[in-house]
């Protein structure tokens, strides 16, 4: 059986991880917070898993295409398709990395006082009735990255957009310490790129792929090289002649 080496698709998988992680890791060191869309996390979330997707269910489907020279791009297609479907149905939110519930809240609230008097709060939620919205914090804890979601069933698109907007503003102003997470996900990131880069490098030390070699004889059957200028009978002669001593 031919042995296969499987050391390409092992660093397809952990580049976009790594460089993903050293992202991440440098939204925490820095000394503001960082405030991101929730379509551009969620489409890097996915180039970050797409190398784990090349390698484990989308692998899984090239059997049955029959090694179509296709296949790949049809694939990758498929698979932006369904993260472009998974963005646009998920509900508008604004992520900030680096900062906790503590220190988010009051900005929002400064930006919601500001755009409409009339809001009412009701806990991490808040309803703004003149512009047509309403929202919810959401944190994850230990993590320091909080979200802000538009929950409204029918919200105004340019109300919502102007709250992202100035509460942008006001997230670049403030300044905070450095996360702890930061060194963890870089020293994290930093791994697994170098291990990506050995493994498509092929550096000396680590173990190459097997290759295809010629089965070896069993173990008491003496090799016979029959001669070239022979005849194919008196090669067949001379074999049983050595089998046989």
């Amino acid at each position: 059986m031919t042995a296969t080496s499987h050391t390409p698709a092992v660093w397809i998988a952990l580049l976009p991880l790594g460089c993903y992680l050293l992202g991440v890791a440098w939204a925490h060191l820095r000394r503001r917070p960082l405030a991101v869309s929730g379509a551009f996390d969620g489409a890097m979330l996915a180039l970050a898993v797409s190398g784990l997707a090349v390698v484990g269910p989308l692998a899984l489907l090239m059997p049955v295409t029959g090694g179509s020279p296709w296949t790949w791009p049809v694939l990758a297609f498929l698979f932006a398709l369904c993260v472009a479907v998974c963005v646009l149905v998920s509900r508008p939110r604004m992520v900030v990395y680096n900062i906790t519930v503590d220190q988010f809240r009051p900005l929002v609230a400064e930006v919601v006082a500001a755009l409409d008097p009339t809001a009412r709060w009701a806990g991490e939620s808040a309803a703004l009735p003149g512009r047509g919205f309403q929202l919810h914090i959401e944190g994850n804890g230990p993590l320091r990255t909080v979200s802000v979601v538009n929950v409204g069933e029918r919200s105004s698109a340019e109300g919502w957009g102007e709250f992202t907007r100035r509460l942008r503003r006001a997230v670049r102003g403030l300044q905070v310490r450095r996360s702890p997470w930061g060194p963890p996900l870089a020293c994290l990131g930093c791994v697994l790129i170098a291990a990506a880069t050995w493994l498509a490098v092929g550096l000396p030390g680590w173990p190459q792929p097997l290759t295809d070699s010629p089965a070896a004889a069993p173990a008491g059957t003496p090799s016979v090289t029959p001669d070239p200028l022979s005849t194919p009978g008196e090669a067949d002669a001379a074999t049983r002649r050595s089998i046989g001593a």
